[in-house]
């Protein structure tokens, strides 16, 4: 953030001798210098430029300060720097880095910053579906979604043999009289139940619904429409969808079994189900007393419901005795028996899910995913794909640039705090910009080899490094 608001001196305790005194007066001085690493990134994906073009604008091009492109790119760079409010933007418009990320240095007409403030930040985020006389920018739902997979495609040099779709939903808390709101008796408040769709790290969907729904609501839909985009690039790649018990519905197992996609899903527990396994129940029971460790057996069997489902199918059932109580649990797939045993199936597929909840906890904790707080639907999904294309170019920088250090696995708040919370002093000349980084900085070394790839994986792609 700049730093020009007051040349009073603050005094603190002497220093073997010295005093020590601190001011307002350093000139040009940004604390988000590792941010170049966002630019670089996006120019690696070509993120920015697609986004954009998902949007159509009415405006009169000769009257306007700030372009679409240049909206859109500060939003997003913005989340993903940690300013999730429009009001920060209003000291934003002025921070130099900000400005070298949008690539326009100064306003083209007085009294204006080069980048744009809360106002005009506004008007984009509540942009219709088609443009009106008061609402002159629109987007393109449907090219925003297909955005998402297009990038989650492009992540891969060859199509990879199988691919994993982990589904689930989440709370996403409203605390006014916002569209769609409704009370949702598990999470025990008002909310919106987005959904989201991941392949390992890469996020496919961010769809915000209402919480009067069921969790499976409209899965089938969105899942149709991104596996068909996916093989019409990957056309025999092995899909597997896998979720919690929330989504083991019929609509979806039949979907599945009718578009040659697998499933393996969470099953609610029932008198009948436990029924099929106090056998293995039972030994469990009498190996955890005489161990007094935990003693887990597992089972398949086919089985169907008396009435919601139109097969039998196969389910697999952890007969699990801890804690001084049976716990089973239970999951169906599509999986046949030979390749996939049930443990296997159980502890190495099936639990790796709960990889899923972190994804969504960087969407909604790190990168502020759940700042629903506009009046409708519409503005508020619109919020949700700028915080989730955040996540995808932080994905982006990790994936490229972070591999083989410190920071490949790390989270995009680490990420944010060590690499791109960086302070410096901008210098401006007629030939050049010097962005003259902290000599103490920890993650020096990280981050000049991420800057090395990205600029090459961006001069790969036909984009200035």
């Amino acid at each position: 953030m700049p730093t020009e608001c007051s040349a009073d001196l603050f005094g603190f305790a002497p220093v073997e001798g010295r005093e020590v005194v601190a001011c307002f007066d350093g000139g040009a001085i940004t604390s988000d210098a590792g941010a170049l690493l966002l630019g670089a990134a996006d120019r690696a994906i070509g993120l920015m430029g697609r986004f954009a073009a998902c949007f159509h604008d009415e405006r009169r091009q000769d009257l306007i300060e700030h372009e679409v492109m240049t909206l859109v790119g500060q939003r997003v760079f913005g989340i993903a720097l940690g300013y999730e409010d429009l009001n920060d933007h209003d000291e934003l418009r002025h921070d130099p880095m900000m400005a070298v990320l949008a690539g326009k240095l100064e306003a083209r007409r007085e009294q204006c910053a080069p980048v744009a403030g809360k106002s005009t930040l506004n008007r984009l985020e509540l942009s219709r579906l088609q443009p009106t006389r008061y609402h002159k920018i629109s987007h393109n739902p449907v090219a925003i979604k297909r955005l998402f997979v297009e990038l989650f495609l492009e992540a891969y040099e060859r199509a990879p043999s199988e691919i994993i779709l982990d589904l689930d939903a989440t709370d996403d808390p409203v605390h006014g009289e916002q569209e769609g709101r409704f009370f949702h008796g598990y999470y025990d408040c008002y909310c919106y139940l987005p959904l989201y769709i991941f392949s390992g790290r890469h996020l496919l969907a961010a769809k915000l619904r209402s919480a009067g729904i069921d969790a499976a609501a409209g899965v089938v839909e969105e899942l149709a429409r991104i596996v068909a985009q996916i093989r019409q690039r990957w056309p025999y790649v092995r899909i597997l969808v896998r979720a919690d018990s929330g989504f083991g519905r019929e609509e979806l197992m039949a979907w599945c079994e009718a578009s040659g996609v697998d499933y393996l899903l969470g099953l609610q527990k029932n008198s009948r189900l436990v029924g099929e396994i106090e056998g293995e129940l039972a030994r469990a029971e009498v190996k955890s007393r005489s161990s007094g460790k935990p003693a887990r057996y597992y089972r398949d069997f086919r089985w169907r419901t008396r009435t919601t489902w139109s097969r039998r199918r196969r389910v697999i059932a952890k007969a699990e005795f801890t804690g001084g109580e049976a716990n089973p649990r239970f999951v169906v797939t599509s999986l046949k028996r030979t390749g996939f045993r049930p443990r296997y199936v159980y502890e190495k597929l099936y639990c790796a899910r709960g990889e899923m909840e972190n994804r969504i906890k960087e969407c909604q904790l790190d990168l502020y995913a759940d700042r629903t707080s506009t009046a409708t639907m519409r503005a508020n999904q619109l919020r949700l794909w700028f915080a989730s294309m955040a996540y995808v170019l932080l994905c982006a920088l990790r994936r490229i640039g972070l591999q083989h250090t410190p920071f490949s696995e790390a989270s995009c708040g680490t990420i944010r705090l060590k690499l791109l919370k960086i302070g410096a002093l901008v210098r401006i000349s007629v030939r050049r910009i010097k962005i003259a980084m902290a000599s103490g900085c920890p993650a020096a070394q990280a981050w000049g080899t991420a800057a090395a790839r990205l600029n090459a994986a961006a001069s790969a792609r036909g984009s200035p490094a």
